[in-house]
């Protein structure tokens, strides 16, 4: 069953109105819905609904609920990447898989040795990536879009991650030798448990972190980790950092 997500405000008593014209385009062009068929709605924020296509105009769909749940596919962690921008197409990859893999947020990041420069086209890039974000969550029927948000300094950076008040903060790094993912994930579980805890992984550019970049790191509370014996390429650590985490964490 196809999802679409819509603002509560599209939510009326019983009925559900699509007035998005991407997504009538992809209920009557793609799909080719009929009348009576199931679908299933998100609000993007606690609730999804089953519901019955009732009505459709050029303009707008209408549904009927038929049944209303809170949302089952969300992970109880709640987890942040920043991710230092690698070049290319790489990022596109690190947003699909790990939106699939339940990411709550994705913070680009430029730092000291990120290849890629932030040029004027850059909010073209962005809006791409938010656009591969939605379509990823579609696809793997989770029930909220994560953010994309606008890329970030090294200086900005840390003042989100201290803003934002996270239970763990994690920074995978490739002169970490003693402490491992999996020792500090565990440690974290059996003190602090893992129900509505908010995490933070860190990742570095192709050229990796810079040793100063470590430094104020570990001074903002970050605990460097290692993910095993091989150095992992920028668009790979993060996902393994984060299937990681939902395996110790939500498994």
């Amino acid at each position: 069953m196809i999802k679409f997500f819509v603002d509560s405000s599209a939510i009326e008593g019983q009925f559900i109105c699509i007035e998005d014209e991407g997504d009538l385009h992809h209920l009557t062009r793609v799909l080719r819905a009929r009348m009576g068929e199931e679908i299933l709605i998100s609000d993007g924020e606690r609730w999804e609904y089953i519901t019955e296509l009732v009505e459709m105009t050029p303009a707008s769909a209408t549904l009927k609920i038929l049944d209303k749940q809170s949302m089952a596919t969300e992970p109880s962690t709640k987890v942040v990447l920043y991710q230092g921008i690698p070049k290319a197409a790489k990022m596109e990859t690190v947003i699909q898989k790990t939106v699939e893999m339940g990411v709550e947020k994705i913070v680009p990041v430029f730092m000291e040795r990120t290849v890629v420069v932030e040029k004027g086209n850059f909010s073209k890039k962005l809006t791409r990536w938010q656009k591969i974000a939605d379509e990823a969550v579609k696809q793997c029927k989770r029930g909220v879009i994560p953010t994309v948000e606008a890329g970030k300094s090294f200086a900005e950076m840390l003042a989100h991650i201290e803003k934002e008040n996270f239970d763990l903060i994690l920074c995978p790094y490739e002169n970490e030798e003693s402490r491992t993912m999996k020792e500090c994930l565990r440690d974290f579980a059996e003190r602090e448990g893992c129900n509505d805890k908010r995490a933070a992984i860190i990742i570095g550019p192709e050229g990796g972190f810079a040793d100063k970049e470590i430094q104020r790191l570990t001074e903002i509370g970050a605990k460097t980790v290692t993910l095993g014996k091989t150095t992992l390429r920028t668009e790979t650590a993060g996902l393994v950092a984060l299937a990681m985490i939902m395996y110790e964490l939500e498994l």
